[in-house]
């Protein structure tokens, strides 16, 4: 009876796993296929004598399996649809089955018609490798469940028409100043020009009056493939996200913060508006993120109660998954991290948050003479600093202080993404805090602004000053601010987030080994343009409790792609955009950029 009552209660789960596994193993068979067949086809373009021998094999009553023919545009083909296919995207799964499925029931026709095609063994072992193929689409059709924009397709045909007109006149004009023959006018370059779009290799007995150099056709060709693989991206990317933060999302975020607000100090930054919100099914908790070039970017710990997490976790990865997002934490806590990983995620510790504990913080002792001296000197010469919160500041003062933040910004992009609210001055935000320092006549020199972090701690959101002003006097407002918290009720501030802080730290050190110390010199070059090591000098002269924060990421292949989206996200790069016309209008549910 044991044997009995235990054997059904396995069989039954290895039944009900069974089809799942198959399924992953047939779109994973579907993706190496379309792989290798890219790498062959790229192998018969460069390799002369290897592609001869494959066209030899697929002419006449010769089938080569579906997609091979050696070439660098079905090279290209095959390789977009295994990428596209790697990603489960339903489109790649529908249009790979229509033209595999076609293909095979041409060659299965042409076999049982005519007996010369079943007498070429070739022809066989294409069947068997084309019927796999289609086989794995079959069985693995669940697991391509990646949804597309339902736009893509107008958009795609939109590009078509539009860089088929745009790339035929560019080549037209080409065409007739490079022209050897006499008689030919625009019309007859641009039909050229838009057959050999087309074509890439039209009839030219057609175009007697056009000889044109061997370089032009190439340029022609490769602003064909160009477009076409244009076309492709745009007919298969995936949506941008959901609605914004709307009010009831705000509404209910707020609520989470007002009873979880303590437990990370990124939190009140999931309030950014141009962030989606997700929630666990309790609707105890959330995560914010925003969708950047089809990477789905959170920041932070997820908000509200620790037990909900794997519920909205869930949600996310679900909905990151539907989409064929590449999902992404940037700044996770350890305590985050650690489940984050229980959900697959792998965990990258990217830098350290600098926490100043205000009761415990001193100017005095040999360490901090440096820093007491640069702050002394600083109150010397009369600057003052006014802390309140942004309730207390009127209408009028607010106005003046954004006039004055605007004016010393550097530059024209805004930058922060998980350490940054995006906005300054919003009534909404009256519990933030604003330290503004004026000189010894008054007059505005420097401005920071802090977001709550629980009831009784702040987080750095926004620094800006005069560039005339002296020298220290961001330490000088930080000091104050520091020594003044309890004329706001806080004992604890986070200050910035120091990237890497312990390769700096550790590659300076007696010992550090010659990995280590090559890291911290590539840093360090890098750092000439971005504020890597600045960040680290300036935090680390308040003596701070050091919090490390992680990057999560599902694949290692995937890093590129988040870190991209992540230098986007965060304002350091400015992506490429499409004219206006065939670029994707602002919609509800969108995201921004």
């Amino acid at each position: 009876m044991g044997t009995g009552s235990t054997t059904p209660g396995r069989t039954a789960q290895d039944g009900e796993s069974r089809p799942h596994v198959w399924g992953q193993r047939s779109a994973a068979y579907a993706v190496w296929y379309l792989r290798v067949v890219a790498f062959l086809n790229f192998l018969g373009a460069v390799w002369v004598s290897f592609g001869a021998d494959i066209r030899r094999h697929n002419i006449e009553d010769l089938f080569t399996p579906y997609l091979l023919t050696a070439g660098f545009t079905t090279g290209v083909f095959a390789l977009f649809f295994a990428v596209t296919m790697r990603r489960r995207k339903r489109a790649a799964w529908v249009l790979n089955l229509v033209l595999s499925g076609l293909f095979l029931l041409v060659l299965a026709l042409s076999m049982a018609a005519y007996g010369e095609f079943r007498g070429h063994v070739q022809n066989w072992i294409t069947l068997a490798l084309t019927g796999s193929f289609v086989a794995a689409l079959l069985v693995g059709r669940h697991e391509f469940r990646a949804k597309g924009d339902r736009s893509n397709p107008l958009h795609a045909v939109l590009t078509a028409v539009g860089g088929l007109i745009v790339g035929s006149l560019i080549s037209a004009l080409l065409v007739l100043a490079t022209n050897r023959e006499h008689g030919s006018g625009f019309w007859d370059g641009f039909r050229y020009a838009i057959k050999r779009m087309i074509a890439l290799d039209p009839n030219d007995d057609n175009f007697a009056n056009i000889s044109t150099p061997g370089w032009v056709d190439v340029v022609i060709n490769v602003m064909s493939a160009l477009l076409f693989l244009l076309v492709l991206y745009v007919a298969f990317r995936s949506p941008r996200g959901r609605a914004l933060l709307g009010p009831e999302d705000e509404t209910k975020l707020r609520g989470l913060l007002d009873r979880y607000g303590d437990r990370d100090s990124l939190g009140y930054f999931a309030l950014r508006r141009d962030k989606s919100v997700i929630w666990s099914p309790s609707e105890k908790s959330a995560i914010a993120y925003r969708v950047v070039g089809e990477v789905s970017l959170a920041s932070g710990d997820p908000i509200g109660d620790p037990e909900a997490w794997p519920g909205a976790i869930d949600a996310w990865l679900a909905e990151a998954r539907e989409h064929a997002w590449v999902p992404a934490v940037m700044g996770a806590s350890e305590e985050a991290g650690v489940i984050y990983a229980r959900h697959g995620l792998d965990a990258l510790e990217i830098g350290d948050e600098a926490i100043v504990e205000t009761a415990e913080f001193t100017l005095d002792g040999r360490a901090m003479r440096s820093v007491r001296q640069a702050y002394n000197r600083v109150k010397r010469t009369g600057y003052t600093v006014t802390i309140r919160r942004h309730d207390d500041i009127p209408a009028d003062g607010m106005d003046a202080v954004l006039e004055h933040a605007d004016a010393w910004r550097d530059g024209e992009t805004e930058r922060g993404f998980s350490m940054a609210l995006g906005r300054l001055g919003d009534p909404a935000d009256g519990r933030c805090v604003m330290v503004e320092c004026h000189d010894g006549e008054g007059v505005p020199r420097a401005v920071l602004s802090f977001v709550p972090w629980g009831p009784r701690g702040l987080s750095l959101d926004l620094m800006r000053r005069d560039r005339d002003s002296d020298n220290g006097l961001i330490e000088f407002m930080v000091i104050e601010l520091i020594q003044r918290a309890d004329e706001v009720g806080v004992r604890q501030i986070s200050l910035n987030f120091a990237m890497f802080r312990s390769v700096f730290e550790r590659g300076s050190k007696l010992g550090a080994g010659p990995v280590l110390r090559f890291w911290r010199s590539l840093l360090t070059f890098f750092s000439r343009w971005w504020q890597i090591e600045s960040l680290y000098r300036a935090n680390a002269k308040y003596r701070p409790i050091w919090e490390p924060r992680y990057l999560l990421f599902g694949k290692s292949s995937e890093l590129p792609r988040i870190g991209i989206a992540s230098a986007r996200a965060e304002g350091f790069l400015e992506a490429p955009r499409l004219p206006s016309p065939l670029r994707r209008r602002d919609r509800e549910r969108t995201a921004v950029r």
